[in-house]
Protein backbone atom coordinates (compact mmCIF):
# COMPACT_ATOMS: atom_id res chain seq x y z
CA UNK A 1 0.00 0.00 0.00
CA UNK A 2 1.16 3.60 -1.10
CA UNK A 3 2.38 6.16 1.73
CA UNK A 4 -0.30 8.68 2.18
CA UNK A 5 -0.01 12.05 1.15
CA UNK A 6 0.76 14.65 3.78
CA UNK A 7 -2.80 17.05 5.13
CA UNK A 8 -2.76 19.41 3.18
CA UNK A 9 -5.95 21.46 2.98
CA UNK A 10 -9.06 21.96 5.72
CA UNK A 11 -13.01 21.26 4.72
CA UNK A 12 -15.24 22.53 6.79
CA UNK A 13 -18.45 19.86 6.41
CA UNK A 14 -21.57 21.45 6.67
CA UNK A 15 -25.73 21.41 6.25
CA UNK A 16 -26.06 24.62 3.71
CA UNK A 17 -29.15 26.74 3.14
CA UNK A 18 -31.10 29.06 1.20
CA UNK A 19 -29.63 32.38 0.94
CA UNK A 20 -33.02 34.25 -1.06
CA UNK A 21 -36.61 33.31 -1.32
CA UNK A 22 -36.19 31.46 -4.86
CA UNK A 23 -33.67 29.31 -3.24
CA UNK A 24 -36.01 27.79 -0.24
CA UNK A 25 -38.33 25.32 -2.32
CA UNK A 26 -34.99 24.14 -3.80
CA UNK A 27 -33.40 23.69 -0.72
CA UNK A 28 -36.22 22.02 0.81
CA UNK A 29 -36.30 19.29 -1.65
CA UNK A 30 -33.04 18.78 -1.13
CA UNK A 31 -33.27 18.06 2.28
CA UNK A 32 -36.19 15.93 2.03
CA UNK A 33 -35.57 14.23 -1.20
CA UNK A 34 -36.40 10.29 -0.41
CA UNK A 35 -37.71 11.02 3.18
CA UNK A 36 -40.84 10.27 4.41
CA UNK A 37 -42.19 14.01 4.95
CA UNK A 38 -45.59 15.50 3.36
CA UNK A 39 -45.37 18.02 1.02
CA UNK A 40 -47.86 19.93 3.32
CA UNK A 41 -45.18 20.01 5.91
CA UNK A 42 -42.79 21.15 3.15
CA UNK A 43 -44.94 23.91 2.32
CA UNK A 44 -45.19 24.61 5.84
CA UNK A 45 -41.71 25.10 7.02
CA UNK A 46 -41.12 27.27 3.94
CA UNK A 47 -43.43 29.85 5.17
CA UNK A 48 -40.11 30.17 7.72
CA UNK A 49 -38.13 31.17 5.94
CA UNK A 50 -40.85 33.91 4.72
CA UNK A 51 -40.66 35.63 8.07
CA UNK A 52 -36.36 35.71 7.38
CA UNK A 53 -36.41 36.95 3.83
CA UNK A 54 -35.70 33.28 2.90
CA UNK A 55 -32.13 33.59 3.83
CA UNK A 56 -30.59 30.83 5.98
CA UNK A 57 -28.19 32.36 8.74
CA UNK A 58 -26.66 28.91 8.48
CA UNK A 59 -24.35 30.23 5.63
CA UNK A 60 -23.13 33.40 6.58
CA UNK A 61 -21.95 31.95 10.19
CA UNK A 62 -20.12 29.17 8.42
CA UNK A 63 -18.27 32.08 6.68
CA UNK A 64 -17.93 33.91 10.34
CA UNK A 65 -16.51 30.48 11.91
CA UNK A 66 -13.96 29.95 8.49
CA UNK A 67 -12.77 33.15 9.58
CA UNK A 68 -12.42 32.81 12.98
CA UNK A 69 -10.88 29.58 12.32
CA UNK A 70 -8.12 30.96 9.88
CA UNK A 71 -7.28 33.68 12.42
CA UNK A 72 -6.44 30.47 14.48
CA UNK A 73 -4.68 29.08 12.39
CA UNK A 74 -2.42 31.56 11.46
CA UNK A 75 -1.53 32.17 15.32
CA UNK A 76 -0.88 28.25 15.81
CA UNK A 77 1.48 28.02 12.32
CA UNK A 78 -1.42 25.61 10.87
CA UNK A 79 -0.65 25.99 7.16
CA UNK A 80 -3.74 24.36 5.47
CA UNK A 81 -6.26 26.58 3.26
CA UNK A 82 -9.71 26.24 4.17
CA UNK A 83 -12.56 25.06 2.03
CA UNK A 84 -16.37 24.53 2.46
CA UNK A 85 -18.88 22.48 1.34
CA UNK A 86 -22.72 21.80 1.83
CA UNK A 87 -24.99 18.94 1.89
CA UNK A 88 -27.96 20.72 0.83
CA UNK A 89 -26.74 23.75 -1.09
CA UNK A 90 -23.94 25.84 -2.59
CA UNK A 91 -21.33 25.63 -2.15
CA UNK A 92 -22.18 21.48 -2.53
CA UNK A 93 -19.71 18.92 -1.59
CA UNK A 94 -18.46 17.56 -5.21
CA UNK A 95 -18.03 21.38 -6.46
CA UNK A 96 -15.24 22.02 -3.78
CA UNK A 97 -13.59 18.49 -4.25
CA UNK A 98 -13.60 19.52 -7.65
CA UNK A 99 -11.86 22.71 -6.52
CA UNK A 100 -9.43 21.53 -4.39
CA UNK A 101 -8.54 18.95 -6.79
CA UNK A 102 -7.70 21.55 -9.37
CA UNK A 103 -5.77 23.27 -6.69
CA UNK A 104 -3.63 20.40 -6.46
CA UNK A 105 -4.67 18.92 -2.99
CA UNK A 106 -4.39 15.54 -1.97
CA UNK A 107 -5.24 14.99 1.45
CA UNK A 108 -8.02 17.33 3.58
CA UNK A 109 -8.95 17.07 7.01
CA UNK A 110 -12.34 17.70 7.88
CA UNK A 111 -14.54 19.43 10.92
CA UNK A 112 -18.23 18.46 10.67
CA UNK A 113 -20.82 21.11 12.14
CA UNK A 114 -22.16 18.60 14.25
CA UNK A 115 -20.78 17.55 17.69
CA UNK A 116 -22.88 14.56 18.17
CA UNK A 117 -22.46 11.25 16.54
CA UNK A 118 -25.46 9.84 14.71
CA UNK A 119 -26.25 9.13 10.91
CA UNK A 120 -27.44 12.72 9.84
CA UNK A 121 -24.80 14.40 11.63
CA UNK A 122 -21.92 11.98 10.71
CA UNK A 123 -22.25 8.92 9.00
CA UNK A 124 -24.70 10.50 6.20
CA UNK A 125 -21.76 13.00 5.74
CA UNK A 126 -19.50 10.75 5.26
CA UNK A 127 -21.56 8.99 2.44
CA UNK A 128 -22.10 12.22 0.41
CA UNK A 129 -18.39 13.20 0.40
CA UNK A 130 -17.52 9.65 -1.07
CA UNK A 131 -20.27 9.82 -3.41
CA UNK A 132 -18.53 13.44 -4.56
CA UNK A 133 -15.22 11.80 -4.77
CA UNK A 134 -16.54 8.98 -6.98
CA UNK A 135 -18.35 12.29 -9.13
CA UNK A 136 -15.05 14.69 -9.21
CA UNK A 137 -12.96 11.45 -10.27
CA UNK A 138 -9.27 10.58 -10.17
CA UNK A 139 -7.58 12.78 -8.38
CA UNK A 140 -9.97 13.49 -5.86
CA UNK A 141 -8.51 14.72 -2.45
CA UNK A 142 -8.84 12.32 0.23
CA UNK A 143 -11.19 13.63 3.36
CA UNK A 144 -10.39 12.46 6.64
CA UNK A 145 -12.44 13.93 9.47
CA UNK A 146 -11.04 15.02 13.08
CA UNK A 147 -12.47 13.41 15.89
CA UNK A 148 -16.11 14.27 17.76
CA UNK A 149 -15.39 17.41 20.35
CA UNK A 150 -18.74 16.73 22.43
CA UNK A 151 -16.47 16.18 25.63
CA UNK A 152 -13.96 18.58 24.93
CA UNK A 153 -13.08 21.01 27.03
CA UNK A 154 -13.01 24.24 24.59
CA UNK A 155 -16.46 22.84 23.94
CA UNK A 156 -17.75 22.71 27.12
CA UNK A 157 -16.02 25.94 28.20
CA UNK A 158 -18.12 27.56 25.70
CA UNK A 159 -21.25 26.07 26.27
CA UNK A 160 -20.95 26.52 29.98
CA UNK A 161 -19.71 30.16 29.39
CA UNK A 162 -22.90 30.90 26.61
CA UNK A 163 -25.63 29.60 29.67
CA UNK A 164 -24.20 31.49 32.42
CA UNK A 165 -24.15 35.31 29.92
CA UNK A 166 -28.12 34.00 29.41
CA UNK A 167 -28.97 33.37 32.76
CA UNK A 168 -27.29 37.77 33.54
CA UNK A 169 -29.93 38.39 31.06
CA UNK A 170 -33.11 37.44 33.52
CA UNK A 171 -31.06 38.64 36.45
CA UNK A 172 -30.31 35.06 37.77
CA UNK A 173 -27.47 32.28 37.95
CA UNK A 174 -27.49 28.77 36.37
CA UNK A 175 -28.46 27.83 39.84
CA UNK A 176 -31.24 29.81 40.33
CA UNK A 177 -32.96 28.66 37.42
CA UNK A 178 -34.54 26.22 34.99
CA UNK A 179 -31.95 24.99 32.26
CA UNK A 180 -32.82 23.30 28.90
CA UNK A 181 -30.99 21.41 26.74
CA UNK A 182 -32.28 21.22 23.18
CA UNK A 183 -30.71 18.59 20.35
CA UNK A 184 -32.47 17.76 17.06
CA UNK A 185 -34.46 15.42 17.79
CA UNK A 186 -33.56 11.90 15.62
CA UNK A 187 -35.76 8.87 14.76
CA UNK A 188 -35.41 6.08 17.07
CA UNK A 189 -34.40 3.70 14.50
CA UNK A 190 -31.46 6.02 13.92
CA UNK A 191 -30.91 6.77 17.50
CA UNK A 192 -30.48 2.86 18.04
CA UNK A 193 -27.30 2.83 16.09
CA UNK A 194 -25.81 5.07 17.57
CA UNK A 195 -24.07 7.61 20.48
CA UNK A 196 -26.01 10.17 20.35
CA UNK A 197 -28.22 10.01 23.13
CA UNK A 198 -25.03 9.15 25.52
CA UNK A 199 -22.64 11.62 23.84
CA UNK A 200 -25.58 14.13 24.66
CA UNK A 201 -26.13 13.55 28.04
CA UNK A 202 -22.53 13.27 28.80
CA UNK A 203 -22.28 16.35 27.20
CA UNK A 204 -25.17 18.38 29.03
CA UNK A 205 -23.98 16.76 32.46
CA UNK A 206 -20.78 18.32 31.92
CA UNK A 207 -21.62 21.19 31.05
CA UNK A 208 -24.59 21.64 33.86
CA UNK A 209 -21.32 20.69 36.52
CA UNK A 210 -19.30 23.52 34.30
CA UNK A 211 -21.60 26.61 35.03
CA UNK A 212 -23.39 25.34 38.32
CA UNK A 213 -26.75 24.46 36.45
CA UNK A 214 -28.63 22.12 39.41
CA UNK A 215 -32.01 21.95 37.77
CA UNK A 216 -31.61 21.12 34.10
CA UNK A 217 -32.89 18.69 31.05
CA UNK A 218 -32.57 17.19 28.10
CA UNK A 219 -35.08 17.51 25.49
CA UNK A 220 -35.39 17.58 21.56
CA UNK A 221 -36.56 19.80 18.84
CA UNK A 222 -37.43 19.76 15.45
CA UNK A 223 -38.29 16.80 14.59
CA UNK A 224 -39.67 16.08 10.80
CA UNK A 225 -41.09 12.86 10.21
CA UNK A 226 -44.81 11.47 10.05
CA UNK A 227 -46.58 11.35 13.79
CA UNK A 228 -46.43 7.50 13.62
CA UNK A 229 -42.90 7.12 13.21
CA UNK A 230 -41.12 7.58 16.74
CA UNK A 231 -38.63 10.08 17.37
CA UNK A 232 -36.53 11.15 20.12
CA UNK A 233 -38.44 13.05 23.06
CA UNK A 234 -39.74 14.94 24.61
CA UNK A 235 -40.19 17.70 22.38
CA UNK A 236 -38.69 20.98 24.06
CA UNK A 237 -42.40 22.73 23.79
CA UNK A 238 -44.52 19.87 25.25
CA UNK A 239 -41.50 19.93 28.33
CA UNK A 240 -42.04 23.34 28.82
CA UNK A 241 -45.84 23.02 29.06
CA UNK A 242 -45.49 19.97 31.20
CA UNK A 243 -42.81 21.44 33.75
CA UNK A 244 -44.83 24.50 34.24
CA UNK A 245 -48.14 23.06 34.84
CA UNK A 246 -46.53 20.38 37.65
CA UNK A 247 -44.24 23.11 39.36
CA UNK A 248 -44.72 26.73 38.11
CA UNK A 249 -41.66 27.82 36.17
CA UNK A 250 -40.55 31.18 37.19
CA UNK A 251 -37.31 31.12 34.67
CA UNK A 252 -35.77 29.09 32.21
CA UNK A 253 -32.64 28.93 29.94
CA UNK A 254 -32.62 27.22 26.87
CA UNK A 255 -29.17 26.18 25.22
CA UNK A 256 -29.38 24.61 21.62
CA UNK A 257 -26.42 22.60 22.61
CA UNK A 258 -27.05 19.96 19.54
CA UNK A 259 -26.87 22.95 17.16
CA UNK A 260 -23.34 24.64 16.28
CA UNK A 261 -24.75 27.73 14.98
CA UNK A 262 -27.91 29.96 15.54
CA UNK A 263 -29.22 29.02 11.79
CA UNK A 264 -33.31 28.66 11.58
CA UNK A 265 -34.28 26.01 13.43
CA UNK A 266 -33.14 27.79 16.62
CA UNK A 267 -34.48 31.07 15.48
CA UNK A 268 -37.86 29.79 14.87
CA UNK A 269 -38.49 27.05 17.49
CA UNK A 270 -36.86 28.83 20.07
CA UNK A 271 -36.98 32.19 19.21
CA UNK A 272 -40.24 32.35 17.95
CA UNK A 273 -42.18 29.15 19.38
CA UNK A 274 -40.76 28.14 22.39
CA UNK A 275 -40.35 32.24 23.22
CA UNK A 276 -44.18 32.58 22.74
CA UNK A 277 -44.50 30.09 25.20
CA UNK A 278 -42.93 31.35 27.73
CA UNK A 279 -44.34 34.81 27.66
CA UNK A 280 -47.61 33.39 27.32
CA UNK A 281 -46.97 31.58 30.78
CA UNK A 282 -45.44 34.09 32.28
CA UNK A 283 -41.83 32.45 32.08
CA UNK A 284 -38.94 34.80 32.00
CA UNK A 285 -36.60 32.91 29.32
CA UNK A 286 -33.38 33.42 27.77
CA UNK A 287 -32.18 31.65 25.20
CA UNK A 288 -28.35 30.51 25.11
CA UNK A 289 -25.87 31.17 22.22
CA UNK A 290 -24.82 28.20 20.29
CA UNK A 291 -21.03 27.48 20.03
CA UNK A 292 -20.66 29.76 16.91
CA UNK A 293 -17.56 31.74 16.78
CA UNK A 294 -16.98 31.17 20.27
CA UNK A 295 -13.49 31.40 20.94
CA UNK A 296 -13.38 28.18 22.94
CA UNK A 297 -14.76 26.71 20.30
CA UNK A 298 -12.45 28.36 17.77
CA UNK A 299 -9.64 26.98 19.68
CA UNK A 300 -10.98 23.60 20.04
CA UNK A 301 -11.40 22.87 16.51
CA UNK A 302 -8.19 24.26 15.95
CA UNK A 303 -7.09 21.53 18.94
CA UNK A 304 -8.68 18.90 16.91
CA UNK A 305 -6.79 19.43 13.68
CA UNK A 306 -3.38 20.06 15.61
CA UNK A 307 -4.09 16.76 17.06
CA UNK A 308 -3.96 15.01 13.63
CA UNK A 309 -1.31 16.94 12.19
CA UNK A 310 1.04 15.58 15.18
CA UNK A 311 1.16 18.97 16.81
CA UNK A 312 -0.01 17.92 19.90
CA UNK A 313 0.28 14.32 22.10
CA UNK A 314 -2.68 15.31 24.25
CA UNK A 315 -6.47 14.51 22.93
CA UNK A 316 -8.26 16.55 25.41
CA UNK A 317 -11.81 15.28 26.80
CA UNK A 318 -13.49 15.58 29.99
CA UNK A 319 -16.20 13.20 32.01
CA UNK A 320 -16.08 9.35 31.83
CA UNK A 321 -16.02 8.57 28.10
CA UNK A 322 -12.80 9.95 26.79
CA UNK A 323 -11.70 10.92 23.49
CA UNK A 324 -13.81 9.96 20.57
CA UNK A 325 -12.41 7.52 17.87
CA UNK A 326 -10.46 9.22 14.93
CA UNK A 327 -11.24 6.94 12.84
CA UNK A 328 -15.25 5.65 12.22
CA UNK A 329 -15.74 1.65 12.78
CA UNK A 330 -17.42 0.18 9.27
CA UNK A 331 -20.78 -0.08 11.47
CA UNK A 332 -20.50 3.23 12.87
CA UNK A 333 -23.99 5.08 13.17
CA UNK A 334 -26.28 2.75 10.32
CA UNK A 335 -29.60 3.60 10.77
CA UNK A 336 -32.39 1.32 10.11
CA UNK A 337 -35.82 2.89 10.05
CA UNK A 338 -38.50 1.34 12.63
CA UNK A 339 -41.93 0.53 10.79
CA UNK A 340 -44.24 3.02 11.91
CA UNK A 341 -46.51 2.99 14.82
CA UNK A 342 -49.31 4.22 16.24
CA UNK A 343 -48.05 6.66 18.60
CA UNK A 344 -48.84 10.23 18.05
CA UNK A 345 -45.98 12.97 17.83
CA UNK A 346 -45.56 16.81 16.96
CA UNK A 347 -43.77 17.21 14.02
CA UNK A 348 -42.14 20.54 14.31
CA UNK A 349 -39.69 21.40 11.22
CA UNK A 350 -37.82 19.82 8.54
CA UNK A 351 -34.97 22.22 8.67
Amino acid sequence: MSELPPYDSFLLVSFGGPEGQDDVMPFLENVLRGKNVPRERMLEVAEHYKHFGGVSPINEQNRQLIAALQKRFDANGIDLPIYWGNRNWDPYFTDTLRQMKTDGKKRSLAFFTSMFSCYSGCRQYRENIIQAREEVGEGAPLVEKVRMGFNHPGFIAAMADNVTKAAQTIDASPAETKVLFTAHSIPMGMADNCDYEKQLRESCRLVADACGAVDWDLVYQSRSGPPSQPWLEPDVLDAIAEMDDAKKLESLVILPIGFVSDHMEVLFDLDEEAAQLCQERGIKMARASSAGTHPDFVEMICGLVQERLGKSNEKPALGELGPWHDVCPQDCCLYTPRRPSTAGGRPVQAN
